[in-house]
């Protein structure tokens, strides 16, 4: 028997879905089930042949458990190892390595001191910062927010010196990025599965959270959904992630690729709507019993290089 693992928290509508959703395809030889674990010994395979993961991220004995099964033979969507090196500036270079249209970007040194490191620890760092050169590059609105995590938490929206210099002073030791601001006239949150499925959703930020998902609008009449798609694709392909979202913010009839270091993405029946929470839970059935089905080894290396603009990777 091959099993498929859910990996959960919090969520009350997505990991029980996909399981019935996996389960009533009638595969023999397949079968899905909520993840168990304990305490587990580092010399033990997992029971999971796949594991799909939507909480280590938060939870490091998770995390742990996840690099051991892949070491022992399973597969994790999204591969821990990768998703641990990601930050949303490698993002950003990548890409515009890629030739995908992203905001300019400056990655800011911590406003205070990591914990455990002293004035001296910063020695090799300018200081004051060149700000003039900063703004000039960016311009003013711009956005602020960390180089790691998501849910909006720690962003800032500002329109001047002094409300950047204020806003920095609150983000302590975190590392922040600095952001122009993309206005744009349409915005659309993709579902990308399998590094090959992409289902575009028309969305809106400036809304409240429940709100945000435009049901309403129809993305594929868009001129730009070719382009929308082809691009999701590059950059999960590029950074190897089975299941991710990438937004995109159009300005000037150009889409520009706002955040997609999504690798557990939202999926509630209550804030994406009937329709698109049905299409991800057909895509990641599709794609989890298909990787479960699979005798390939899981993936052991990584060769992002070769999907940047001019290499073999990218068509």
């Amino acid at each position: 028997m091959r099993k498929i693992a859910l990996l959960y928290g919090m969520e009350n509508t997505f990991p029980p879905a996909l399981i019935d959703r996996i389960n009533s395809r009638g595969v023999d030889g397949v079968v899905a089930e909520s993840l168990l674990t304990g305490g587990f010994r580092i010399d033990q395979p997992s029971p999971y042949r796949l594991i799909i993961d939507r909480i280590s991220h938060d939870i490091p004995f998770y995390r742990a458990y996840l690099k051991n099964a892949i070491l022992h033979g399973a597969h994790v969507i999204n591969n821990p190892f990768w998703w641990s090196a990601d930050d949303k500036i490698f993002n950003y270079a990548i890409g515009l390595k890629l030739g995908v249209a992203v905001p300019r970007t400056v990655m800011l040194p911590h406003h205070a001191h990591p914990p455990g490191t002293t004035p001296e620890s910063m020695r090799n760092l300018q200081f004051p910062l060149n700000w003039e050169e900063i703004f000039d590059y960016l311009g003013f609105p711009m956005f602020m927010k960390p180089h790691l995590g998501g849910g909006w938490r720690n962003v800032f929206k500002v329109h001047n010196p002094e409300e950047l210099y204020a806003a920095y002073a609150r983000t302590g030791d975190l590392g922040m990025v600095l952001q122009e601001s993309i206005e744009f006239t349409e915005y659309y949150r993709c579902y990308c599965i399998g590094r090959r499925n992409v289902h575009v959703m028309a969305y809106d930020p400036r809304y409240p959270h429940h709100e945000r998902y435009r049901l309403d609008q129809d993305p594929t009449q868009s001129p730009l959904y070719g382009r929308i798609v082809s691009d999701s694709i590059a950059l999960c392909e590029a950074l190897s992630y089975d299941m991710n979202t990438v937004e995109f913010a159009v300005r000037d009839g150009v889409p520009y690729a706002i955040d997609y270091l999504n690798p557990a993405p939202d999926a509630d029946r209550n804030s994406v709507g009937e329709a698109n929470f049905d299409w991800i839970l057909n895509a990641m059935a599709d794609l989890a019993i298909e990787r479960a089905l699979s005798d390939e080894v899981p993936q052991a290396d990584y060769h992002w290089a070769r999907f940047l603009a001019g290499g073999e990777g990218r068509s």
